[in-house]
């Protein structure tokens, strides 16, 4: 486990669901802090995957013991400790400004619009930027930071991927996959918000992909409860080669675990469509119903690049397409279009940030 650096202000991480806590995990691993939860129930939760998630499988983010977490729902009480509160979830932090800082980092930056309250982004003192593409998709949504709340870090999450700081044999070994010699496709689609395509392609990725790959199906943290189903069918059908991502289990089944040991990327609006770009890997689109999305110029618009596949596709033959006419520079131009830096630092930038930021500051 890499060193935690001590700082002289206490830090916090807010969010509504444990998956979110996914975007913070280097964070905590380098600095340490204290995780806030609404209710108890949560609490016993969110204890169970952080206990059943201690696995080596990162060289850089191992809790080598329980972190502290905390019940406080910050909507509606009042937080008074001092020190720094990164939320993952847009929701208004109570707070007492003088002493306590909101900053909001939030849990991907895809084309779907953000939930939560309309002025709850504007009420942050600090917003950790991912990229141009996320300043972008608050400029679609009307939302006016000033200039000095903004905070340029790049996407925290693919410095474990830039570090080469994975055990993908590890991981490979964890999930039980078999045959290594087989390429790795990676289905990770979104829930209903965003009109998830799990049940509309799950079963027929199972059956027709895994007669030449493996794959790797990671639903959505709302639809993880399906994942018992799915291997119960799977099993009944005598089908191999499948494996199973459960997005709850944020230290053993981190969605840049998957990436690490995939070779192609499925999806369908969800924000991992981007975050894939870090791989420079081939990604396919799904056709779904329509969502509201946002409008993003193209040279940020993964439609532009990625291929798009509906229901009648012969898969196979999809997946080989892309497979031998992908060209990664593509990837490459949007990847650095798309997300800052990407240099493998992004969390020495939040270091550096908040060493340096006075919790006086108006």
């Amino acid at each position: 486990m890499p060193e935690q650096l001590n700082l002289s202000k206490p830090i916090y991480y807010y969010a509504n669901q444990i998956y979110e806590y996914s975007y913070v995990k280097l964070i905590y691993s380098h600095l340490g802090g204290t995780f806030l939860v609404r209710k108890p129930n949560r609490k016993i939760r969110t204890k169970w995957y952080f206990r059943k998630s201690q696995r080596q499988l990162s060289k850089n983010a191992v809790f080598s013991e329980q972190p502290k977490i905390l019940v406080k729902n910050v909507n509606k009480i009042p937080f008074d400790l001092p020190g720094f509160i990164i939320s993952n979830s847009n929701t208004i932090v109570q707070r007492k400004k003088d002493i306590t800082k909101a900053i909001f980092m939030g849990h991907g930056t895809g084309d779907k619009r953000y939930g939560g309250k309309a002025n709850a982004l504007e009420s942050y003192d600090y917003h950790f930027i991912s990229g141009q593409k996320h300043m972008e998709k608050l400029k679609d949504s009307n939302v006016k930071i000033p200039e000095n709340n903004i905070v340029k870090i790049g996407n925290a999450r693919f410095d474990e991927i830039v570090n080469n700081n994975i055990d993908v044999t590890a991981y490979a070994d964890y999930l039980g996959v078999q045959d290594r010699d087989r390429k790795t496709i990676l289905y990770a689609p979104t829930w209903k918000w965003g009109a998830g395509t799990l049940h509309q392609y799950g079963y027929k990725f199972c059956q027709e992909l895994t007669k030449e790959y493996n794959l790797i199906i990671r639903p959505h943290y709302f639809d993880r409860k399906y994942i018992p189903k799915f291997k119960y069918w799977a099993k009944s059908k005598g089908l191999k080669h499948i494996y199973f991502s459960n997005p709850a289990n944020i230290l053993s089944n981190d969605t840049m675990f998957d990436f690490a040991l995939s070779n192609l990327l499925i999806s369908d609006t969800s924000s991992i469509l981007y975050e894939y770009l870090i791989t420079r890997n081939p990604i396919i689109i799904a056709n779904t119903q329509h969502v509201d999305l946002h409008n993003m110029p193209p040279e940020m618009d993964i439609s532009t690049i990625a291929y798009h596949m509906g229901e009648k596709d012969n898969i196979i033959k999809v997946v080989e397409s892309v497979f031998a006419h992908h060209d990664s520079n593509n990837f490459e131009k949007m990847l650095h279009h798309c997300f800052y830096f990407n240099d493998g630092k992004s969390v020495e930038r939040i270091s550096k940030f908040l060493s340096s930021t006075s919790l006086e500051r108006n």
